[in-house]
């Protein structure tokens, strides 16, 4: 028999019924969110603050019912770091005892792995920005939100959550414990907070802090949620000191985004340096 009558079986390749991004992104989820407590406990403070320090600050300062929605939307700027660091934190879990080391010799990008927790970041993320929005609703408090005012707050809260993740990643793959980690988290989730707004105008801070402020993506973000709910323009005029509220929303946006894709690529950066250390 000759060789060309020998026939070569020859296998094709399984279909493939999710990509590797998926795959990654729904490992990262069943371990960032194994039981219904994991989704609800990081609500908690920024519900607080939506339904029980809102009303009382309205009450104590003898501001208007404005100052609720106000508030309300501070929060979101509370809860959007808090997540994603706390997310960071389950990449130190699984670089030390769960399966980091193994994924790294798939074949795959391994920036992948970044993106694959950031969707899930993002879901989640989304979901308790969602319920925290839709509880201030049930409480009583108004939004005056068209539909592309929506698409503001959206967009705004969207591209702040992937650059704060990127953040929760960078850290995340430069400290080697827990412990340390836990301990820088307030100063990059939390102390931002103050200054940027959530509770007040940044015009009411000092001088000096007020134009640190200006410089702080949180500013922004929140300003163009506030923007985007409650059809408030001044927290844009006091970034930028224009009047015409669509440019300064613009500029807000693109800054926020420009600190999305800068940390997200920062991230990518360093996770693939310190996977092969």
């Amino acid at each position: 028999m000759s060789t060309a009558e020998i026939a070569i079986p020859t296998q094709r390749p399984a279909p493939v019924s999710v990509g590797p991004l998926a795959t990654l992104a729904r490992r990262r989820f069943q371990l960032t969110a194994r039981t219904p407590r994991e989704l609800v406990v990081p609500l908690l403070t920024p519900i607080m603050f939506a339904l029980v320090i809102a009303p009382a600050l309205k009450t104590a300062l003898h501001t208007g019912t404005a100052y609720e929605s106000y508030v309300a939307i501070g929060t979101v700027g509370l809860l959007i770091p808090l997540n994603t660091m706390f997310a960071g934190l389950g990449v130190i879990v699984d670089r030390v005892s769960g399966a980091q080391r193994e994924l790294l010799t798939a074949p795959i990008p391994r920036g992948l792995l970044v993106l694959g927790n950031l969707v899930v970041a993002l879901a989640i993320t989304a979901l308790q920005v969602g319920v925290l929005m839709a509880v201030a609703v049930a409480r009583g408090i108004h939004f005056h939100a068209s539909a592309g005012g929506i698409g503001w707050f959206v967009g705004a809260g969207l591209l702040f959550t992937v650059g704060m993740y990127g953040a929760a990643e960078i850290l995340a793959n430069r400290v080697p414990r827990q412990e340390e980690y836990i301990a820088r988290v307030p100063a990059i989730a939390i102390l931002p907070w103050f200054l940027a707004g959530a509770l007040f105008p940044i015009t009411a801070l000092p001088i000096f802090l007020h134009w640190f402020a200006k410089f702080l993506p949180l500013t922004h973000g929140l300003a163009l949620m506030r923007y985007g709910l409650r059809g408030d323009g001044s927290g844009l005029h006091a970034i930028w000191g224009m009047t015409n509220p669509t440019t300064m929303a613009a500029l807000s946006l693109a800054v926020v985004g420009g600190f999305a894709l800068l940390l997200t690529a920062a991230s990518i950066r360093v996770f693939s340096r310190s996977a092969v250390q």
